[in-house]
């Protein structure tokens, strides 16, 4: 960047996160000038801006004012201002705020495809979009990295417990005793009371013991209905929280 600043540039494209484009052109318009300013080659510039328009989903809209576009297609506009020139590296500011969950699922698709041919770098706040779009994952704690790695690895690494959430039906109030008749059980703890009358516990296991199985059985015993069983899932929600506490501890 120092030494070459124009070759570097020229490696990289940017969408900004306000989506800051000229709302009186046309998209193709706006396309094309971006291909101007770039310096793309004029031989191949109108090819290049038609494979751009086919790529980004925008060929159906490429005569429309861009004033006149929806946020989503808007979206669609500004990454491919980033695309000209063929960039090997694609910056994406928070690309899907604002969006509705259909365009949410289309800009996540077409960033998955330019991953296959660019490298991507994404900032978001939504870590679900994290989890199924990158395979790498800073985390940013108060300007200092505090974690790099997979969003699989991440998750594995807080998961420090091994928990069972059941929603019961339990009239006599027998859930209570249940850790007293299953040896293995480390603790259960009450986590909602609903307006069914159920509630749901989280039961913790010691060590890496599978308890749904002998939990299903005593429940039975004890007359106690079970409605509902599923182990604890860890997300990069979970990691990125511990991560963050970690850090300020």
């Amino acid at each position: 960047m120092a030494k070459k600043p124009k070759k570097a540039k020229k490696e990289i494209g940017y969408m900004p996160e306000g989506v800051p484009l000229y709302t009186d052109l046309t998209v193709k318009e706006f396309i094309t000038y971006m291909a101007e300013i770039k310096q793309v080659d004029k031989k191949t510039k109108k090819e290049k801006v038609e494979e751009i328009i086919e790529q980004t989903g925008l060929k159906d809209v490429q005569k429309k004012l861009i004033k006149n576009l929806s946020r989503g297609y808007k979206q669609r506009v500004s990454m491919a201002g980033a695309l000209v020139g063929n960039p090997k590296i694609l910056i994406l500011d928070e690309p899907t705020v604002g969006l509705d969950p259909k365009q949410i699922t289309e800009i996540r698709n077409l960033i998955k495809e330019l991953g296959k041919t660019h490298t991507v770098i994404l900032s978001s706040h939504i870590l679900s979009e994290v989890s199924q779009i990158c395979n790498k994952v800073i985390i940013i704690n108060k300007g200092k990295i505090i974690a790099i790695d997979t969003p699989e690895n991440l998750e594995n690494k807080v998961t420090n417990n091994n928990s069972i959430y059941v929603t019961v039906e339990d009239t006599e109030d027998k859930m209570k005793t249940v850790k007293d008749k299953i040896k293995d059980i480390e603790k259960i703890e009450l986590v909602t009371e609903n307006e069914d009358g159920t509630k749901q516990y989280v039961i913790q296991a010691k060590g890496e013991v599978d308890l749904r199985k002998t939990i299903f059985s005593e429940l039975a015993k004890e007359n106690i209905t079970i409605f509902e069983m599923k182990k604890a899932d860890t997300t990069l929600e979970d990691a990125f929280m511990k991560l963050i506490e970690g850090g300020e501890e």
